[in-house]
């Protein structure tokens, strides 16, 4: 797929090109909506900012993968669509931050591959089974992709809005400064109480009091998606 689009933006093992900009209201402030088209994957990505966010100094910010049931369709399966919102809304308290959306549905295994993860899920595979059971690894992101979005933004720095140490350390590694991480935590339920202390037992999240065995009862419904 070509794309009528300037010249890209390129980061180590990243190509993605700007599109373009636009103001986008929300329920909670007017954020800056930046539009990028990854050459690698031919998908689109976006980072939601808002108020001066090239000035140096650490940005309060996101890295949010992509989850359609959780982010539109309201799912209780995960927390998804919790952080997604309790994110914009701490930006928008803020009055200064950036959120990037990137379309890693499923843990990178896509939408159809997802549903067929629920399916499993449905019969007492957790989160990580399901999505090895289908044949991929646990996580298949790319964290770098959010590289070019930040150098096109100037931000350096992160106040990075997350659960999840892996995160932290694949942006360190991929040389971006993380000044501090804040915990995200939302909607805990019935229905991702396994999924929850699955991400905290396998996948190493900082979800207190979620990463015992007996708090992830075999049937509890759980989500393919880890956002995190």
């Amino acid at each position: 797929m070509s794309s009528p689009i300037a010249p890209a933006i390129i980061a180590p093992e990243e190509k993605l090109v700007f599109v373009s900009s636009c103001k986008l209201p929300m329920p909670w402030a007017t954020f800056e909506l930046h539009a990028f088209y990854d050459e690698v994957s031919g998908k689109e990505h976006l980072a939601l900012s808002l108020g001066e966010v090239g000035d140096g100094q650490p940005v309060l910010g996101r890295v949010h993968s992509e989850c359609l049931t959780g982010d539109a369709l309201f799912s209780q399966r995960c927390d998804c669509g919790a952080q997604l919102e309790a994110a914009l809304k701490k930006i928008a308290k803020e009055g200064r931050g950036v959120l990037f959306y990137l379309r890693q549905e499923g843990r990178g295994i896509g939408l159809l591959n997802k549903i067929r993860a629920y399916h499993l899920q449905d019969q007492g595979a957790d989160t990580v089974e399901a999505n090895e059971r289908l044949g991929f690894p646990a996580d298949m992101r790319r964290y770098t992709i959010v590289l070019p979005m930040l150098a096109h933004l100037k931000i350096t720095s992160l106040r990075l809005m997350t659960n999840n140490p892996r995160k932290v350390k694949a942006l360190e590694d991929s040389g971006i400064t993380v000044a501090e991480r804040i915990a995200l935590i939302a909607n805990h339920n019935p229905f991702n109480i396994g999924y929850l202390g699955t991400k905290a037992r396998k996948l190493g999240h900082l979800l207190p009091g979620m990463g015992k065995v007996e708090e992830a009862p075999e049937k509890t419904p759980l989500d393919a998606h880890d956002n995190e």
